[in-house]
Formats: structure tokens, C-alpha cells, sequence
């Protein structure tokens, strides 16, 4: 019987690192969804860089702010979607180190989930032989 108290903290310790893993998932999870979405501002920015470098520099070029259609110069347009492009760039870096962070978290959680089952397993054969 002195196994059982034993083995009942062996379980809390289990189901306390099961859970903070089920947390680290669901933050990878999220980040993988907030990087899909960077994903495809990057692209739609790009694209709208090749249309205004297929401009003349005379042409008009208009921005939507709210309602209304603003005249906006090509060379400040351009460097708008520029600056765009490099700041979703430095998002995407910066959720990649996130995700390696929260990968490596995810590892060795899986690996103390792994050890604390196999203690249990020790505990219980320990056990069931007495």
C-alpha cells in the first residue's frame, strides 16, 4: 500500500505535463494559423508590387481609404507595398522562432510525459510483484 500514494503523484505529475502539452499544441496551432494568414498577405502584396512595377510613371494610381478612391503617387505607392512586404517578412521570421520555441517545448514535454510513464509502469510492476 505505501505504493499507492506513489503512484497517485506519479499520475498528477502525468496529467499536469499532458495538459501544459495539449497548451504547447494548441499554441502551435495558432501560430500556424496567424502564419497562414501572413502567407497570404505576403503573396497578395507581392502581386501588387508586379502590377505597380508594370506602371508607367505617369499613370494614376489610387488608394482606398474608407470610402473614397485617393490619388496617390506610384513611387509612394510602391514604397508602401515595400515597406508592407518587409514588415510581414520580419512577422514570419519572428512566428518561425515562436514555432521552433514552442516545438522544442512540445519535445521535451513528450519526452518527461515518456519517463513519467514509464515510472508508473515501474511502480506498477513493483507492485503487482508484492
Amino acid at each position: 500500500m505505501a505504493a499507492s500514494p506513489a503512484l497517485r503523484e506519479l499520475q498528477r505529475e502525468l496529467e499536469s505535463e499532458a495538459n501544459a502539452l495539449s497548451k504547447i499544441q494548441k499554441d502551435i496551432s495558432k501560430n500556424h494559423q496567424v502564419r497562414k494568414q501572413y502567407t497570404i498577405q505576403m503573396g497578395e502584396n507581392e502581386l501588387v508590387l508586379k502590377e505597380l512595377e508594370l506602371l508607367k510613371e505617369d499613370a494614376n494610381v489610387y488608394k482606398l481609404i474608407g470610402p473614397v478612391l485617393v490619388k496617390q503617387d506610384l513611387a509612394e505607392a510602391k514604397a508602401n507595398v515595400r515597406k508592407r512586404i518587409e514588415y510581414i517578412s520580419a512577422e514570419l521570421k519572428r512566428l518561425d522562432g515562436i514555432l521552433r520555441d514552442f516545438e522544442n517545448k512540445q519535445n521535451s514535454k513528450k519526452e518527461s510525459i515518456m519517463k513519467l510513464q514509464q515510472k508508473i509502469q515501474s511502480v506498477q510492476a513493483g507492485k503487482a510483484k508484492a
